[in-house]
């Protein structure tokens, strides 16, 4: 299914407007049995990441949020290499600020806004509701790993690169590599890798926590995270999307805090009809069927 039709795809409720699907140019979306297939589309660059894409990335992952179709996502990205990073293009322009304002409190008050606004993409994997399943090749440089660290879960091919490159180019990885990779794979790791800026092979990432699974060929990669996709697709859309959301809040939450959460969720997700349909195909012996 194409991005034109997937928003036709599923039944709304009554008065419910169907999403709006972004004009894409540096990302193409692809949506078959309840998965959203989002790749980085600019092979001929390794997929850098410029204005357009961070654009679109946040458009793209706002609009899959709210629409019924798209149970799961999975990542990747074209050509030799995941992505590069954010294009250097983009980043030696961060210097035209300057010429905003004389001011420079103002000036440094837009470099805070355009930082934040990067960072709001970025959160945008994260803030949707469904889970998102990166799938990574060769390079996964800078704003890359910023990118995957936001995704629920990682895999990768024996040949992927991880570089937290930004100590570099004499820059703080300002993103969320910083906030959420020692929540990944622990914090003397994330330092080791944010310090020295050495790439972390396929192996070691597997080895360290970083990925979930690393397979030898991108093929091999690709049939495996799409048949785990469809695996999470075939289960409750609202018990999916309450996990993601109960576990993004501990992360940030005390225990207690997050048991307090969960019974307030639940209170809600225990009349769900998704329960009784579970519970109906369990004693029936047959597979449970979810609307959207």
């Amino acid at each position: 299914m194409s991005v034109a039709n997937a928003a036709q795809s599923a039944p709304l409720p009554s008065g419910a407007v169907a999403p709006e699907a972004p004009r894409l140019t540096t990302l193409t979306l692809t949506i078959s049995d309840g998965v959203a297939e989002v790749e980085l589309a600019r092979p001929e660059k390794s997929n850098a990441m410029n204005r357009p894409m961070w654009a679109e990335l946040r458009a793209l992952f706002r609009y899959l949020d709210t629409l019924p179709a798209a149970r799961v996502v999975v990542l990747t990205g074209a050509g030799k290499n995941f992505t590069a990073g954010i294009d250097l293009d983009m980043l030696m322009n961060v210097g035209a600020i300057d010429a905003i304002d004389t001011c420079p409190g103002r000036v440094r008050e837009n470099l805070r806004l355009w930082v934040l606004d990067l960072q709001d993409v970025i959160s945008s994997l994260e803030q949707c509701r469904k889970p998102v399943l990166a799938a990574v090749h060769g390079a996964c440089v800078g704003g890359g790993v910023d990118l995957v660290t936001a995704a629920d879960m990682r895999y990768c091919t024996a040949d992927a690169r991880f570089v937290v490159k930004e100590i570099d180019l004499g820059l703080v990885a300002d993103v969320g590599t910083l906030q959420r990779l020692p929540k990944v794979i622990g914090d003397g790791m994330a330092r080791e890798m944010a310090y020295t800026g050495r790439p972390v092979g396929g192996a070691e990432a597997k080895e360290i926590g970083l990925v979930n699974r690393c397979f030898a060929t991108r093929d091999e990669m690709i049939e495996g995270v799409r048949g785990l996709a469809r695996q999470i697709a075939a289960k409750s859309p609202l018990a999916v999307r309450g996990t993601k959301e109960m576990i993004k809040y501990t992360r940030d939450h005390s225990v207690r805090d997050s048991l307090e959460m969960m019974a307030i969720w639940n209170a809600g997700l225990l009349v769900s009809e998704d329960l009784r349909e579970a519970f109906a195909a369990a004693r029936e012996k047959r597979a449970a069927t979810f609307r959207d």
